[in-house]
This record gives structure tokens, sequence and C-alpha cells, in this order.
């Protein structure tokens, strides 16, 4: 196998593990919005789903249509970081359980979580260090830089909303005592 086809299947494999991360999404949608849930930010979701979907197929197309080759001494340590991304997301998902979705949907009277990765009070969204991690290191595995570069910049502006929209809805919450 090429690197280019082990390139190819690592993006398949990532692509595989967002549409897992959809059928969670759905399940704790469903579980919130029967408790009274209130869904936020509906205004950039849509633009924040071509972004990832712009992230996987960017990609592969230019390690494709620009001749990008795989460099070991920057692409062995870019996919360590892809690992760690993916683990930091599903520990991220595994503390909040139906709480995590990929949409801001809130549950009033829900106190916040203080556990896991959320346990450390200067890092409030530890899933978007994740998404920040995976965008830049995912492309340049296979020296994509292009896409690294552009991701980055545009995932920037997305989580400037993203933030700003999840913190007002986190706030606007009532809350119960942590008990």
């Amino acid at each position: 196998m090429t690197a280019m086809s082990w390139y190819v299947l690592l993006i398949a494999l990532v692509a595989l593990e967002r549409l897992a991360e959809l059928v969670v999404s759905r399940r704790n949608a469903r579980w919130s919005l029967e408790r009274g849930g209130v869904v936020s930010g509906q205004g950039h979701y849509p633009w924040m789903v071509a972004l990832h979907t712009g992230l996987l197929a960017g990609a592969p197309l230019e390690v494709a249509l620009a001749g990008r080759p795989f460099l070991p001494a920057l692409g062995w340590p870019m996919l360590a970081l892809v690992v760690a991304a993916q683990g930091l997301r599903w520990w991220c998902i595994a503390t909040l359980g139906r709480r995590w979705n990929t949409q801001v949907i809130v549950v009033p009277g829900l106190p916040l979580v203080t556990r896991g990765p959320y346990r450390l009070g200067w890092l409030r969204h530890p899933n978007y260090v994740a998404v920040v991690v995976e965008g830049f290191a995912l492309p340049l595995v296979h020296t994509a830089w292009v896409t690294a570069v552009a991701f980055t910049v545009l995932n920037a502006a997305m989580m400037a909303v993203r933030v700003r929209c999840e913190n007002a809805a986190l706030t606007a919450a009532p809350r119960q005592a942590v008990p």
C-alpha cells in the first residue's frame, strides 16, 4: 500500500468517527430536548459542518492534486497528535455523557460538568482543543499544509462564534447546585 492509500484510509476512519459522533449527538439531542433543552447557535451550525467536511475532503485532495509527499519526520508526530485529539474528544464525550452534542443544547437545571477534562477551571472547552489540534495535524500527516492553514484560520473564526454562543447559553441556563 502506498503512503497516499494509508492516508486516504486514515481520512476515511476519521470520517467514520464523525459519523459515530453524529449518531451519539442525535441520541443525546433527543434526550436533551425531552428534558426541556434549549437549542442555541443554529445559524453557525451548518457552516461548522461545512468546515469540517471541507477538512476531510480538502486534505486528501490537496495531497493528490499538489503531489504532497509523506515526510516521516512530520507525518508520524502529526499522526500521534491526531490520535491524541481523538482520545481527548472521546474523553469529553464520555464525561459529558448524554449532555454532549454537536449542537449547542443546554438542559435547564443541570449543573455544569466539573469532572474529567472539565475539572480544569482554566480550560472550559477541552473538546475544542481536540478540534484545533486535529484540524492542523490531520492534513499535516501527509504535508497538506494549505488545508491545515485554511482550516486553522477559518476554524479560529468559527470557534470565536461557537464559544461565545456556548458560553452565553451556559450562562443563561438556570442551574442546580452541585451535590
